[in-house]
């Protein structure tokens, strides 16, 4: 095995036993980005200066005894996470030229833990997409097939940890931009509860259900990154004071016997890709044969997840990136000169056809209108009234079951390309996603098999959502771990 294809936890413990140092782990990263990159398209920025010195400072960490899973690992960062003084852009012109003067929070505390960070990846624009393919710059591939799309929003943190350029990345999940990608490229995807972690850094897309999220080997190492960056932050208002769980813990003590498992029927339904619900009604069965108890439930809400989601997310959007317009900018107070001004003005009109791309103007027009005057009622209001109907379903499932188990996506990766021209059946892939997300729930996608889909020779990942009660991460995490050890699909790598 290469040591790029390590875990945190292996390599946490080669770091700890000198095997190697944080320096050559880096280098390792560097060297596969170098060498994989043209291909794959993770990466928009690569911080090489900043992450071998990070690696140098986590090795005199640790030859002064500090023990700590993160100390000394290289991760990537999705590009709409701001990092102080690096480039961010949310892989969008408007903001191709963006240093922030601050960090996110999370950012923050990963640093305090010794992270390296080996750069920034590519995403759909403002986290607007299913694919990558809305990114201003390049469409990401998937490692396990490169005329394939990784997912998204999150591509390029799927395809940087499977391609093999990094141990783990965060990224955000907005309706499914963390677990779709997982999914397709064959990793551990958690999105957190809504309020587990800190907001504060991100780029806004939908303010009420953007969560940022963790693409991980393993779900021990997704424990592992949970607890260093979840927690109450005195800058967002949303996060929750409740205590943040030993994640690594409880799965290493976790027992499945008598965990009721839900089921739900509205999940299993025409369209959904026959081997890809045989893979995921096998993996319950071998957690059935764990101990577990298995119970067929209903989410009758269900159907209108999809439309209330593409309601409520370009409402938001609408509103988020007003502050991208350009209306503020191109003209200076200071100046008394028309000329100026009429230079500034020219530059800014110039620069309208390099600003909002297709995906985001799409948004934004159907969100205006869902908002406007006479059509609010209609549309916006009435779509959270069917959010808090969902929610209800999950409430009251949840009294019967601890965990409900689902499919992450209809389909395997489809071809780049595929999709470009027909966005309803994009958003249409979010059928299994979105309720979670309006829910605000903790879910993770789990590596469940491979199928070969019609279209192609090489067998393709496929991914199991395990959906929680509200900040009962560990669980999902605790089911996620002990079916990966006793299926192994988590050991499997594409060869790139």
């Amino acid at each position: 095995m290469e040591i790029i294809d390590l875990d945190i936890q292996k390599a946490a413990k080669g770091l700890a036993d000198k095997e190697f140092s944080s320096v050559e782990l880096t280098q390792s990263c560097l060297e596969k980005i170098k060498k994989t990159d043209n291909e794959l398209k993770s990466f928009i920025t690569v911080t090489d200066g900043l992450a071998l010195k990070e690696a140098a400072r986590a090795d005199e960490r640790i030859k002064s005894g500090e023990n700590n899973p993160l100390l000394g690992i290289p991760s990537s960062i999705k590009d709409v996470i701001l990092t102080k003084n690096i480039l961010t852009t949310a892989s969008s012109n408007i903001l191709k030229n963006y240093i922030p003067a601050e960090s996110a929070t999370l950012m923050d505390k990963l640093d305090a833990k010794g992270m390296v960070m080996l750069g920034k990846v590519n995403c759909d624009a403002f986290a607007h997409g299913s694919s990558t393919e809305n990114s201003d710059f390049f469409t990401s591939h998937n490692p396990w097939d490169l005329d394939r799309v990784p997912g998204g929003s999150s591509g390029g943190s799927a395809s940087s940890v499977a391609g093999g350029e990094c141990f783990y990345s965060i990224g955000t999940d907005t309706g499914g931009s963390i677990r779709q990608p997982a999914s397709f490229c064959g990793l551990v995807g958690l999105k957190p509860t809504y309020g587990r972690v800190s907001r504060y850094g991100l780029i806004s897309m939908t303010s009420s259900t953007d969560c940022p999220s963790i693409m991980a080997k393993t779900a021990g190492d997704a424990a592992i990154i949970l607890e260093a960056i979840a927690g109450e932050d005195k800058k967002d208002a949303t996060t929750s004071s409740k205590p943040v769980d030993k994640y690594l813990e409880y799965l290493q003590n976790f027992n499945i016997k008598g965990l009721r498992i839900g089921i739900p029927k509205e999940y299993f339904i025409e369209g959904l890709n026959k081997d890809i619900e045989e893979s995921v009604r096998g993996a319950i069965v071998k957690l059935q044969g764990l101990g577990a108890e298995v119970v067929e439930i209903s989410l009758p809400h269900t159907k209108y997840a999809v439309p209330t989601y593409y309601i409520i997310t370009p409402s938001e959007v609408s509103s988020n990136l007003a502050k991208f317009d350009g209306i503020r900018f191109g003209y200076s107070s200071e100046s008394d000169s028309e000329t100026e001004v009429k230079n500034l003005m020219d530059v800014y009109i110039k620069s309208k056809g390099k600003g909002f791309g297709s995906e985001a103007k799409r948004r934004i027009m159907i969100g205006t209108y869902a908002l406007s005057s006479g059509y609010y009622d209609a549309y916006y209001l009435k779509a959270q009234k069917v959010r808090a109907l969902i929610k209800k379903d999950f409430d009251e499932v949840f009294e019967k079951v601890d965990i409900i188990i689902a499919p992450t996506a209809p389909s395997v990766a489809f071809k780049i390309g595929e999709h470009s021209d027909n966005p309803l059946e994009m958003y249409l892939g979010d059928i299994f996603l979105s309720a979670v997300s309006l829910a605000g729930l903790p879910a993770v996608s789990a590596p469940c098999g491979f199928v070969k889909p019609e279209d192609g020779e090489k067998e393709m990942p496929v991914g199991m959502q395990i959906i929680g009660k509200p900040f009962d991460e560990k669980t999902v995490l605790a089911v996620a771990d002990i079916y990966e050890k006793d299926s192994g699909w988590t050991k499997k790598h594409p060869q790139i």
